[in-house]
């Protein structure tokens, strides 16, 4: 899979970051390390580096950009061969519809099947999809018409689930702790904590997001 000069450029100096500093670089890091001055611009080209596989996203504490699976090997110094080696095959994952205040989720029996790239699912199973609907998650690069993958698991503590509250509202947040109880928070400073009156339940753990236009319904 081909890269563009400057997409390869900015994910040389990720793997380097990566390797001298032990930890993820932010955007505006990227762009000084490649002599960019347009932070906006290097999101773009990481968001394409995701989606061609290369790149991607770890959702637990915080929303650290990291090497793909497939790309954690050693590298010449020119083009590398990993770089050009096509990312395993997409795979069919049930869209179910949007996250946005509602009732719970369409069933599966329902679903329109959406094609999921390898560097999101990476053999996970129990996968589905959502739209985002708002703005709520902005600071964690979470935008509106997004699509988000979650896997139907346990959540943890700093986990971005789509949680239902009391058995009526669907919503996307941060799930935390604040004494002991579990609350919903966005990533956006205007809105505030979302607490339920009685019931919380976690309905998927985001793995994955692919940015609107990126994907096709199969």
């Amino acid at each position: 899979m081909d890269l563009t000069k400057r997409q390869l450029a900015v994910l040389q100096h990720i793997r380097k970051f990566l390797e001298s500093e032990g930890r993820s670089p932010t955007l505006k890091e990227i762009a000084d390390g490649v002599g960019s001055s347009a932070v906006s611009t290097i999101h773009k080209h990481v968001q394409h580096l995701i989606d061609k596989g290369f790149l991607d996203r770890s959702h637990g504490k915080g929303n650290n950009i990291i090497l793909a699976k497939e790309t954690k090997t050693s590298q010449p110094s020119t083009v590398p061969g990993w770089m050009t080696e096509e990312p395993k095959r997409a795979r069919s994952v049930p869209f179910c519809g949007d996250v946005a205040a509602g009732t719970p989720l369409l069933p599966e029996s329902r679903a329109i099947p959406l094609e999921v790239p390898n560097c999101i699912h990476r053999e996970r199973q129990d996968l589905f999809v959502l739209r985002v609907r708002g703005d709520s998650m902005v600071e964690d690069s979470i935008l509106d018409g997004d699509l988000v993958v979650l896997e139907r698991r346990e959540p943890r503590d700093g986990d971005v689930v789509a949680a239902l509250v009391d058995e009526t509202t669907t919503t996307l947040k941060r799930l935390v702790r604040l004494r002991g109880r579990p609350i919903l928070r966005a990533a956006n400073k205007r809105y505030r904590d979302i607490v339920p009156e009685r019931q919380l339940e976690s309905q998927g753990v985001l793995v994955g997001l692919i940015r609107r236009g990126a994907a096709t319904a199969g």
